[in-house]
């Protein structure tokens, strides 16, 4: 497994900690979702749904197969197994993509903002300066909006163990260009 990959999930575990108890559990993603939906006020119920549904949707796909004692909650040595396995959790990551970056367009063109597109990173917990990293590399349009298909691969790439050199690794560490 390249170490790009455990750097980012390491630095995702920590934000998914959102009560910060040194566990993910269920509250987490109901925490970390309803942050993010405050973020975003102007998304409809029905994008909102839709979000909070793959925040539930990931959690319960880690917890069915990462948490081996079945205890409700999950540790750091657990959640590696994301990225040692992301075949067990395409379809889970690939709902929480969706729903997030969904949300974040709330009028559906397809194009994400910067503003708004700043506004759910933060409300996960990711670095301000990262998260413009980030937006950067997924090439914005000259009105300096992203498409929310780019946004939703990066998602996806960001839990492949195989892969370096990719936009998501902008979140982790000092940002680059």
């Amino acid at each position: 497994m390249r170490t790009e990959a455990v750097d980012r999930v390491r630095l995702v575990f920590t934000l998914f900690d959102a009560d910060g108890n040194g566990f993910i559990e269920a509250e987490d993603f109901e925490l970390m979702a309803g942050r993010v939906a405050e973020a975003v006020p102007e998304a409809a119920d029905a994008k909102r749904s839709a979000m909070l549904a793959g925040f539930r949707a990931f959690w319960a796909a880690l917890a069915g197969e990462l948490d081996t004692n079945r205890d409700g909650r999950i540790d750091f040595e657990e959640f590696k197994a994301v990225v040692l396995a992301p075949e067990r959790f395409d379809a889970a990551i690939g709902e929480f993509a969706e729903g997030l970056t969904a949300l974040a367009d709330p009028d559906g063109d397809g194009l994400i903002d910067r503003p708004t597109f700043v506004k759910a990173m933060t409300a996960i917990g990711f670095a301000p300066p990262n998260i413009h990293a980030l937006f950067d590399a997924l090439e914005p349009t000259a009105a300096d909006q992203v498409a929310v298909s780019a946004w939703n691969e990066a998602i996806k790439d960001y839990y492949r163990p195989d892969l370096a050199g990719i936009a998501g690794d902008r979140l982790v560490g000092s940002p680059t260009g």
